[in-house]
């Protein structure tokens, strides 16, 4: 382990996170905050400061590093910027538990959306912002976005993008990572910036629109009201934000190819075919369950779509209480939980391009069983898969399982019922938010024990780097010196 690369980027990184401090702080004096709002925010930025040029003040003797310790300096970015992150939240008051304040800020980078407020609207307006923007800056990953504008260590930074980036297979657009990093912000940013100024329009006020914008594109889902979107009461907003949250489930690639005109590329990506689909069958099956519960088919429709690409894209934004629709409609909303979004986008979930190949593979394994002798060769996105290949994705999913069931014990003590249990691990462990039952979207995850709120923002994390960074760092022969 190369630990002073791994202590400078640390280092490099929590000074990028004080930067971004000072827009919440701004925030606090336009609108005339609470002295302890202005210098929880202040203090915060001094302390991360500090902390930031002690540990970047020397240069490694040896900046090369390879994936082990890409995998520890993006799992412990993650933990570190959650820490330094919650201070605002504990310092103003506004969370004072530190436990409480690190899972909803874990919550935020990881865009999970899970919360433990039953009041968001008495906070702070800058304390309202800082929450969102944390789903803005983890939605395409912090490290990402470190590498785009930073001094990088550029032949060795591919170790880092494999281990944020989210996704079966990661790879470059450009020969240089950091020009890729740099794309994939352009491209984030703009429809960010292109969403705000559509809400705008639309009647949204201004802040809530930055907070909504920030939500859908880092697939989040933090609001600044108690009802979600569904205090506005408006369709247009839904169905703004309801794509909104669709089209950043989308591969972030497909956006590159169709900003560079090669549209026909764009379109038949199979990944994208495979998206499409499992929306459509989960609207239509989904509206089929509830036409006896809605007069009107217009709401019903429009609070399908709006919960089916919430779900989908592991944003978590709500305006129904799904609660309420039948058992079935909750078997379908589940799945979509664990399908997630597409890979290389800001979703969560296991990924549409991992369940295609892991569906591939099992309908190649049958045809083998009937014709053994018979050379069978699955292609995804017009290439073969390899057995080597077929194999990663099947282990992924037993380590996932591994996991998603370690947690379901742990969390199983502190709930009331399975429903809740498991509800809770697939919405944090897929980046999704609301779950059902006790967490369902019209309540929280206050109620749970601080024990089980570390646990869960650990799977929060594991969620969003897909699992083996976190086991990296929790193994005892990663941290043995080179």
């Amino acid at each position: 382990m190369n630990y002073s690369i791994v202590r400078y980027i640390l280092g490099r990184t929590l000074l990028l996170e004080a930067l971004l401090l000072v827009a919440p702080l701004m925030v606090a004096f336009i609108y005339q905050e609470s002295s302890i709002t202005i210098l929880s925010f202040i203090i915060t930025i001094i302390l991360i400061l500090i902390t930031g040029i002690l540990m970047s003040w020397q240069k490694p003797s040896k900046p090369e590093f390879y994936a082990r310790e890409g995998f520890v300096v993006v799992t412990l970015t993650w933990f570190f910027l959650s820490l330094f992150g919650s201070l605002p939240f504990v310092i103003s008051g506004s969370i004072p538990s530190p436990v409480n304040a690190f899972f909803e800020t874990v919550s935020g980078f990881t865009t999970t959306g899970a919360s433990i407020l039953n009041d968001v609207e008495i906070l702070p307006r800058s304390i309202l912002f800082w929450r969102s923007l944390t789903h803005l800056i983890g939605g395409m990953g912090v490290l990402v976005f470190a590498l785009a504008i930073l001094p990088k260590v550029e032949s060795d930074a591919v170790h880092i993008m494999r281990a944020e980036v989210p996704g079966p297979s990661f790879g470059k657009m450009l020969a240089r990572v950091s020009h890729t990093a740099r794309i994939l912000y352009k491209i984030y940013l703009i429809m960010t910036g292109a969403l705000i100024l559509i809400l705008i329009l639309f009647g949204m006020p201004v802040f809530d629109s930055f907070i909504h914008a920030f939500g859908a594109a880092g697939t989040g889902g933090f609001s600044s009201h108690n009802a979600s979107i569904a205090h506005y009461g408006k369709p247009a907003l839904e169905i703004i934000i309801g794509a909104a949250m669709l089209l950043f489930g989308v591969n972030f690639y497909i956006y590159y190819l169709i900003m560079i005109r090669q549209f026909r590329s764009a379109l038949k990506n199979e990944e994208l075919r495979w998206y499409g689909f499992f929306i459509t069958l989960a609207i239509a099956v989904i509206s089929l369950m509830l036409i006896p519960q809605y007069n009107n088919v217009n709401q019903m429709l429009r609070d399908v779509f709006f919960t089916v690409a919430s779900i989908i894209s592991t944003t978590g934004y709500a305006t129904a209480n799904f609660d309420t629709w039948p058992m079935a409609a909750h078997i379908v909303l589940m799945l979509l939980m664990f399908c997630g979004g597409m890979a290389g986008s800001t979703a969560g979930g296991i990924k549409v391009s991992r369940l295609a190949i892991y569906m591939k593979t099992v309908f190649q394994d049958i045809r083998h069983a009937i014709s053994p002798n018979r050379r069978i060769v699955e292609n995804f996105e017009k290439k073969p898969l390899s057995r080597d290949f077929q194999h990663s994705v099947s282990t992924y999913f037993m380590t996932y399982i591994l996991f998603f069931s370690a947690c379901l014990f742990i969390v199983s003590f502190d709930t009331p019922n399975f429903i809740s249990a498991f509800s809770a691990v697939a919405a944090t462990l897929n980046n999704i938010g609301p779950g059902l039952d006790m967490v369902g979207p019209t309540s929280n995850y206050s109620e749970l024990s601080d024990w089980t709120k570390i646990v869960l923002a650990i799977a929060m994390v594991a969620g969003r780097l897909e699992i083996y960074p976190v086991l990296v760092l929790l193994s005892p022969k990663t941290w043995r010196k080179l």
